[in-house]
């Protein structure tokens, strides 16, 4: 067969296989953030078996901090989506005479009543109320992911106390890949992530607080969240907090508040933050923001949060051990130094 004819069987593959993972996709989210938190906790084992400590009472070290991770994640979550929800009702007639201002403002630009009716529905109170609901749907169904990926992280844990000797288990060269560049490199990604979130997410807090915006917990909360959604986590960020500011205080309001988030978040994720997670994984801004749609479609809205280790996975697997694709590791932003192979390595 031509080299075309095996591309065009391999992309085909491909196809079928994420049609699998899509179909798949309630049950390989909960696997996929139980594996990406024991990735995340794993190296707290080393400095333990070092002073002598058994292979399972550091495996169990590991699972209680994994556990402890997803615990405050969770209260996160929940505290942020129960504020949510009580908030809702106390601005209804604020978000009715906001809604009508808007659609009388779209109508004097020339706007068709439907068309302003439609562009100011979302600040409609039964609309948000029904949002609301979604939202606290969506909370207790992760909660009962929660005691799945619980269990997941145990027999991970365990299995991964085989992984701090990756060149005997995966062989040499993709024991390098697997246990050494993308294990770390999902570690470095997300403490860099974590760090900048924390900065970005208490100061937009504080500034929310300042101005008097309503919960300002939640929307400090939302920009941690969203700092893990590359390049267009800023914006989801924003604009809650935007639009319930025009509504408590006006256009005026509304415009400190998107100046004072274009300040903190464009210093610190725009400019600051990319040469960190450049370093980290080594991912192309193009593929890096593709990513996350890609595996928002395949996987849900978790696969916005798991697209960088997802696809870092993927290049870990299926590219960087072939030599032959050397240049698509390139393109996919990879520099690290060429892979020299000596007599006796291959097959």
């Amino acid at each position: 067969m031509s080299i075309g004819t095996r591309r065009l069987i391999a992309i085909a593959a491909a196809v079928i296989a994420l049609v699998g993972v899509w179909l798949a996709r309630d049950v390989l989210g909960p696997i996929a953030v139980a594996a990406v938190v024991v990735i995340i906790a794993h190296p707290v084992r080393f400095p333990l078996e070092r002073r002598g400590w058994p292979r399972w009472l550091a495996t169990s070290v590991v699972v209680a901090l994994a556990w402890a991770i997803l615990a405050v994640l969770a209260v996160l979550l929940v505290v942020a989506s129960a504020q949510f929800v009580s908030m809702v009702p106390d601005y209804a007639d604020e978000l009715e005479q906001t809604a009508a201002n808007l659609i009388a403002l779209a109508q004097s630009y020339g706007a068709t009543p439907d068309a302003a009716a439609n562009a100011a529905g979302l600040l409609d109170p039964a609309q948000l109320v029904a949002i609301a609901g979604d939202v606290a749907s969506f909370v207790l169904g992760l909660a009962t992911a929660f005691f799945f990926v619980l269990a997941y992280v145990i027999f991970m844990a365990a299995d991964a106390s085989r992984f701090a000797h990756a060149r005997p288990v995966f062989g040499t060269a993709a024991g390098d890949v697997i246990g050494g560049r993308y294990f770390s490199g999902v570690r470095r990604y997300y403490v860099v992530n974590a760090t900048f979130g924390l900065i970005v997410a208490v100061l937009d807090g504080l500034i929310l607080w300042g101005l008097g915006i309503p919960i300002p917990l939640v929307w400090a909360i939302l920009a941690f969240v969203t700092n893990f959604i590359p390049n267009i986590g800023f914006v989801i960020g924003l604009i809650p907090p935007a639009v319930l500011a025009l509504v408590v205080g006006g256009w005026p309001l509304a415009l400190v508040v998107v100046l004072a988030y274009c300040v903190v978040n464009v210093t610190l994720q725009v400019l600051v933050q990319p040469k960190f997670v450049s370093d980290a994984v080594s991912l192309s801004l193009t593929l890096s923001f593709v990513s996350v749609v890609f595996w928002t479609m395949v996987i849900g809205p978790i696969g916005a949060i798991l697209s960088i280790p997802l696809t870092l996975l993927v290049r870990a697997l299926f590219i960087e051990p072939d030599e032959r694709l050397a240049t698509l590791r390139r393109l996919s932003g990879d520099s690290a130094p060429e892979q020299v192979t000596t007599p006796g390595t291959r097959g």
